[in-house]
């Protein structure tokens, strides 16, 4: 069985954003040469999310939306966590509502997917450098 591990770097200008990460996993997975396995694709920061859905922009905006209603930034003070001088406790909730990671299938050397399935990077705490990491196993 062979294994690969690869990390990808994000910096997103701004607070929040969805980025379709899929061509840098599928690049992963070409690099890896393994055609029959499992891939795990997760955030590295307790303040970011990995997930799978559509690339629709509406959704995206839905999702933004949603979140925000959920768990609003302001007013900061709302949040105890806040309290230590950080100013990101909606960022935490929101990453636990949209998950930590994804687990895919690799068959025949391609990612397993639903017709319209694609791996999103989900931002909450942006304005600086995170990771995401990709670890595949299989033959």
């Amino acid at each position: 069985m062979k294994s690969y591990r690869k990390e990808l770097w994000f910096h997103v200008t701004g607070r929040r954003a969805f980025i379709n990460i899929t061509p840098q996993v599928e690049e992963c997975l070409r690099e890896s040469g393994i055609r029959e396995g499992l891939l795990l694709c997760n955030a590295m920061h307790i303040t970011a999310s990995v997930f799978i859905n559509d690339d629709e922009s509406g959704l995206h905006h839905d999702y933004d939306a949603w979140l925000e209603r959920l768990a609003p930034h302001a007013p900061i003070s709302q949040y105890r966590h806040n309290r230590t001088g950080e100013d990101n406790g909606d960022a935490h909730l929101k990453r636990q509502i949209m998950g930590r990671e994804v687990v895919v299938a690799v068959t025949e050397g391609r990612l397993d997917f639903g017709t319209w399935e694609r791996i999103f990077y989900g931002e909450f705490d942006g304005n600086r450098r995170k990771r995401v990491l990709v670890k595949i196993i299989g033959e």
